[in-house]
């Protein structure tokens, strides 16, 4: 063992993270962090504890046996921080809270993205966790078990939720400027188009198919990846056109972004269960309403 060793809590949740989230962009976006600062403290805590945490894949990663171990013991301290952190707030000015909140993969980014670090900065002695589910019947699930009080999920739902609407998000069609298009696009115009799509088995490859087939068109997969970062990027090499929303285009500099006739949008609710909300879910879901 190395004396020399300066193995910190940073890395522990980084690895934590990664270890939940599957990759490591998810990891970092759930952690507010740059994607290449938490790449980084991972590989150092690998070359001091001198073991491979995650094997790499084209996909994600996934722990070998010795990171499995390491993540074991890592939930364990973060656990026991988390246990003293909580303690020190509820003496100090008892106005510590936490607040669970579930979210579908293609929507976290909303929480962690947006909504969280705002919400955060007016109420910093609140704790949010976003607590990452599988998709709209798993995150109906963890409201009605008590696992998450607020969810962040596509509306409608079934009538045992109550659901508030707080954005309509517009589908779009991001292509390389050379590509000649109607502006506004006809859904048609995508049969036979070259696409980037994230990998099949992905949540936001399930919610983008469900959303080919309903409009009846098949494109050409040209490029998968899963790494939201380099979507824009193989757009703006020419491998092909994207399909995202509006709100999350971040970096459209050279590229066309051309909505659909008629408009293909979804509404995006925070819901609950049919129980009263603590305060600090009543002062969230009013932050929501008035940022939207």
């Amino acid at each position: 063992m190395s004396y020399g060793r300066v193995m910190n809590l940073r890395q522990l949740r980084y690895v934590v993270a990664t270890a939940d989230h599957g990759t490591m962009t998810a990891a970092a976006q759930a952690l507010y962090v740059a994607q290449p600062a938490l790449s980084r403290a991972v590989r150092e805590l690998e070359r001091e504890l001198g073991i491979e945490l995650f094997a790499r894949s084209g996909r994600g990663v996934a722990l070998t046996s010795a990171g499995v171990q390491v993540v074991r013991h890592a939930r364990v301290a973060l656990e026991a921080i988390d246990a003293i952190e909580e303690l020190s707030a509820a003496r100090g000015n008892g106005r510590g809270a936490e607040l669970r909140i579930a979210a579908t993969p293609t929507l976290e980014p909303e929480l962690t993205g947006r909504l969280v670090p705002r919400f955060a900065r007016d109420q910093p002695a609140v704790r949010v966790r976003v607590i990452r589910c599988a998709g709209r019947e798993a995150v109906g699930a963890a409201v009605r078990a008590g696992r998450a009080e607020l969810a962040v999920t596509d509306l409608p739902v079934p009538g045992d939720l109550i659901a508030h609407p707080f954005e309509q998000r517009e589908l779009v069609l991001v292509s390389p400027v050379g590509l000649r298009l109607r502006d506004p696009v006809p859904p048609a115009a995508l049969d036979g188009m070259r696409l980037v799509m994230p990998p099949r088995g992905t949540a936001r490859r399930a919610e983008l198919d469900a959303i080919l087939a309903k409009l009846r068109v098949v494109p050409v997969v040209a490029i998968e990846s899963d790494e939201r970062g380099l979507w824009i990027e193989r757009v703006r090499s020419g491998l092909g056109s994207l399909l995202w929303y509006r709100s999350q285009v971040e970096d459209a500099e050279g590229l066309a972004v051309r909505s659909f006739t008629p408009p293909i949008t979804r509404t995006i609710g925070l819901i609950h269960a049919h129980r009263p909300l603590s305060p600090v879910a009543r002062d969230f879901l009013a932050f929501a309403k008035e940022r939207h």
